[in-house]
């Protein structure tokens, strides 16, 4: 390990390209503490020992941003817009032809809906800045973690309101463009590392607090769980079906071309962290709205089952959501039909099964065989840990229960371990490849 580590730096292109990308990953931790122009400092520390007291859906998208949504920072929105618009510009992707013809045109086409996905970000995060700072900026909340009515913006003018939603919505195109320069200059993909980032920078509050709460016994128990989670999650992540694939020889004058096996590697959690992050962007929209509309009645259903981790309701309604995202995802990002043409176009063929339509059925069975057990194990994952909290530690489910939409985010949990185990795992790739191919030995054996 220490060689490894000591031969990254001896190459000075990959020296300067961590070194780069740690640099944006602290300018992104010293913008998620900068509050945005013309908020109440003192109401912003008084909102957040109530989210960490209180919990609600507010947890996911603090877990995303770092903290930096308590703090109303300049990066408060986190890079959740920007994920939220990639998912859509795939879904419009598979329905719009156009969009499907600009995929096809190679990096020529890839610009174009790079763009469609920046001004998109910008549109999501106008609307989110402008829901947030309604609905704080008032004193409302009470699903988000805000009980006691703290006002975060004294005053409610259309000017300072304004002000408060292009600073945010600003952030958000800041953080996308360093996002961009990660995946540009540096090394791993940008935005999974600010996501990683933002997970990981809260495991020390988070196990100072949980100490303090239930003392060094609890902690250990915690430390032990979350790692024997994480070997879990890699053992799953690195799991795949291996469809094999035979082309047949072809001959071409005196040459005989052809003949050679490979295989297709289909994962058994093809959708990653993605459908976890859909399903939370989804069930905070009627937690937002339970803030908006004066219904009491609407109100009390959302805080009674849609914010609390260990409520059966909750337990059911997001466990299959993110089943359902997982296929959703899946069915998008890999398209029996067109793998099946390209395997006859190029003269190959699976064994035992015909080229054409009996290949396009196999491909899709085994695949809808292989995302069940992924995605029931991201369901867990994301579940599990809060109720095994909300059981074993009633006094501490508000506030360090993780799950998508509700409790507060606690570093141990399952959401947090499968993020920054599966952006850390990509990123060692990525490290490792460059090394070898300068030959030197890498991290991964």
């Amino acid at each position: 390990m220490l060689s490894s580590m000591r031969n990254i730096f001896k190459v000075p292109d990959l020296r300067v390209k961590i070194l780069f990308t740690i640099g944006i990953l602290g300018l992104y931790r010293i913008g998620s503490q900068i509050p945005v122009p013309g908020i109440d400092f003192d109401a912003i520390l008084q909102l957040r020992e109530s989210a960490e007291q209180t919990g609600g859906v507010l947890a996911i998208m603090n877990l995303f941003s770092g903290g930096a949504l308590t703090n109303f920072a300049v990066f408060a929105l986190g890079i959740m817009p920007y994920i939220t618009a990639s998912i859509i510009i795939q879904i419009l992707t598979v329905a719009i032809p156009k969009l499907e013809e600009l995929q096809q045109q190679g990096a020529v086409g890839q610009r174009k809906i790079t763009q469609y996905t920046r001004y998109l970000t910008l549109a999501i995060a106008f609307l989110q800045a402008t829901g947030i700072t309604f609905v704080f900026g008032r004193g409302g909340g009470s699903a988000l973690g805000n009980t006691t009515g703290i006002t975060v913006l004294p005053q409610f003018t259309i000017g300072r309101v304004m002000l408060v939603i292009l600073s945010l919505t600003a952030g958000t195109a800041l953080l996308m463009w360093m996002g961009e320069l990660i995946s540009q200059r540096g090394v791993g993909n940008g935005m999974s590392l600010l996501i990683f980032a933002s997970v990981v920078s809260g495991i020390p509050f988070d196990g100072a607090r949980l100490r303090a709460t239930e003392g060094n016994l609890y902690l250990a128990i915690a430390i032990l769980v979350a790692i024997g989670l994480m070997v879990a999650i890699i053992f799953i992540e690195q799991g795949q079906r291996r469809i094999p694939v035979q082309f047949a020889k072809r001959q071409m004058g005196r040459r005989l071309y052809g003949g050679q096996s490979t295989y297709i590697p289909l994962k058994v959690n093809q959708s990653g962290v993605i459908p976890i992050i859909f399903a939370s962007s989804v069930l905070f929209l009627p937690v937002l709205l339970s803030n908006v509309v004066p219904w009491e009645w609407f109100q009390t259903i959302i805080n009674d089952y849609l914010t609390q981790p260990s409520n059966p309701v909750y337990i059911v309604v997001f466990g299959l959501m993110i089943i359902g995202f997982a296929y959703f995802y899946t069915a998008i990002t890999f398209d029996p039909i067109k793998q099946a043409d390209n395997i006859r176009k190029q003269g190959g063929f699976i064994p035992g099964i015909r080229p054409g339509p009996q290949t396009e059925r196999y491909l899709s069975r085994v695949l809808s065989r292989i995302t069940l057990p992924g995605a029931v194990f991201i369901a867990a994952v994301a579940l599990v840990p809060s109720v095994l909290i909300a059981i074993t530690a009633p006094g501490l489910s508000a506030v360090s229960s993780q799950g998508g939409g509700g409790g507060a985010a606690i570093s141990f949990g399952g959401v947090s371990i499968l993020i920054a185990a599966g952006v850390a795992l990509e990123t060692m790739k990525q490290v490792d490849s460059q090394l070898m191919m300068r030959n030197y030995e890498g991290f991964l054996k």
